[in-house]
């Protein structure tokens, strides 16, 4: 240990390793994680009064924050509508009452602002709040210097005591529980709701894959087809077939649509699964590939930020956009926020999304001009990445008073507003501010996971005796302080706002931030269906939580 004192270093990489590993234990469905793993390992270690300099943790939270509002941020603006909001109410639900409910605790129970404020970031399962609630309780005045450290290491003992049995409530509360409140089977239910969506008979299981998929290409021998030009040939089949390859004796032509076909030519086709069969009756006989003629697909990524395409469903998109179909070019993935959303007909694409987009290389092209910007493996542009981060810590000194209530952001809940606005901006604009989604998810993680680790290896000497004092106030806080929000955002979902019962539950699942949450229900829905609900919620409470940390302390040092 003694070297480990010496060199801090160690105690944090050592619990980065060791917190990780311990948060890969299972019990069914409800995992720790490593975060959660991390503060536990810190905490242990943090016995043996092992020091970190402040502006270490200071640091990292604020590159957490703002790679957190940076990824969110195209999604966060787009979610500002009609509909966005509509999911948005059951945000500023879990807002609400974890706010009262912290502020109730604390002065039922006289909790200094430390514990009040760790109790409100367990039991609403998000991370973010104990750096902006530790660095506001830093700037509280009235306070000795060995007050404001007692009080912030408090935040971390409370959290992961409220965490732990959170983190549990919600997954089974979600996962198992509400969908016998609403009578339903959450499988068959979401699969009912993506057939829907997707207009087909059939939705597909997670270790499934299509045993006809609907892009294919084949080759023909033309027969039927002799003197027939390609532009003729792809018109006839309204845009649902291109012609990607014509070989002519030992020469390969141009499929150019005034090219005429003559017999004995080879032609891949490429298209719909109906229309290239279509197309065999029109051209002559299938013939095996042919060595030069077999053209790949080609796949690409690709932001979107066509403001006329933004809310429109990907059919819509493809109806207006008869290039799509034209040039066998079709949408297979919607990625937003990082997750995966169903590139269903009926979906509806958001600006910022990232598409994932298969076809013919002749048409791709044109296709990833309508929609916008190619996603390149560009380094980070830390010239952007380091104004943004000027930018939010200098809106973290910003105090507003009401009354006698102080309230600032801080450095993290400045951070955070300006990587959401970054992040937007990027989206508009993609030609400069790369910050690539690994490099961010990789940052974002690794700030949170050190800044976590520095806060329990601070508070370790103190969470023993905070225990003894409360007891089971802890627990019964962190299960308290899902139920009440989640009980009530599941009746103004279903009787209010009238949301899909599979969609909500993902929905309240975001909505606490808790992606083990989601990943327990489309485990058992089997379906990524919820997601759709999980990604609204979530995107608006990563804006909405870290602020309640600012906000508590300040009513409750005032």
């Amino acid at each position: 240990m003694g070297v480990i004192r010496d060199h801090p270093e160690l105690a944090v990489f050592l619990c980065l390793a060791l917190g990780y590993l311990f948060g890969k234990l299972r019990v069914g469905p409800i995992a720790l994680g490593g975060i959660c793993g991390t503060l536990i390992v810190a905490l242990l270690l943090g016995t043996q009064k092992i020091s970190v300099d402040d502006d270490v943790k200071t640091l990292f939270f604020a590159l957490f924050i703002f790679a957190l509002g940076y990824m969110a941020g195209p999604q966060f603006f787009a979610h500002l509508n009609r509909k966005g909001l509509r999911f948005g109410v059951l945000s500023l639900i879990e807002m609400a009452c974890v706010l009262l409910i912290a502020f109730g605790l604390a002065k039922a129970f006289d909790l200094d602002v430390g514990t009040a404020s760790g109790i409100l970031a367990g039991a609403a399962t998000e991370s973010a709040v104990v750096g902006t609630a530790t660095e506001s309780i830093g700037k509280l005045s009235g306070l000795s210097a060995d007050q404001i450290t007692q009080y912030q290491s408090h935040v971390a003992t409370a959290y992961t005591v409220c965490y732990l049995f959170g983190l549990v409530t919600i997954v089974i509360l979600t996962s198992q529980i509400m969908p016998m409140m609403m009578r339903i089977n959450l499988r068959d239910a979401s699969r009912e709701l993506w057939e829907k969506m997707r207009g087909e008979s059939a939705a597909l299981e997670d270790d499934e894959t299509e045993a006809l998929p609907a892009l294919v290409g084949r080759t023909f021998l033309v027969t039927h087809a002799d003197g027939r030009t390609i532009g003729d040939l792809e018109s006839s089949f309204e845009g649902r077939v291109t012609v990607e390859g014509v070989k002519r004796g030992s020469q390969l032509l141009k499929p150019e649509p005034g090219l005429t076909l003559s017999l004995s030519d080879l032609v891949q086709v490429v298209g719909r699964r109906a229309g290239v069969i279509s197309a065999g009756r029109v051209i002559g006989p299938e013939t095996p590939s042919i060595p030069g003629l077999d053209t790949p697909m080609v796949v690409r990524q690709v932001v979107l930020t066509d403001k006329a395409m933004d809310h429109k469903s990907i059919a819509a998109i493809q109806k207006a956009n008869p290039e799509f179909l034209k040039s066998g070019v079709y949408v297979t993935d919607v990625l937003r926020a990082e997750q995966h959303l169903p590139a269903a007909p009926e979906t509806e694409l958001r600006r910022g999304d990232v598409l994932t987009v298969v076809g013919a290389r002749a048409g791709i092209g044109k296709v990833v001009e309508k929609l916008g910007a190619l996603v390149k493996n560009e380094s980070t542009d830390f010239v952007y990445m380091g104004l943004g981060l000027v930018v939010g810590s200098l809106i973290g000194q910003l105090v507003v008073r009401l009354g006698d209530v102080p309230l600032s952001l801080g450095t993290g809940g400045g951070c955070l507003v300006s990587g959401l606005f970054f992040g937007w901006l990027r989206s508009r604009r993609p030609t400069f501010g790369a910050f690539p989604p690994q490099a961010a998810s990789t940052i974002k993680d690794l700030g949170l996971s050190v800044f976590i680790a520095c806060t329990g290896l601070a508070s370790g000497a103190t969470a023993g005796p905070l225990l003894k004092q409360y007891g089971a106030l802890l627990p019964l806080a962190g299960i308290g302080m899902v139920l009440v929000p989640a009980l009530i955002s599941l009746f103004v979902g279903l009787k209010l706002l009238k949301i899909e019962k599979p969609l909500l539950v993902g929905a309240i699942a975001g909505q606490q931030c808790s992606t083990p949450a989601i990943t327990a229900i489309t485990q058992v829905s089997q379906s990524s269906v919820p997601l759709l609900g999980y990604t609204i919620t979530y995107t608006l409470s990563n804006f909405l939580l870290p602020l309640t940390g600012p906000v508590l302390v300040g009513v409750l040092g005032a």
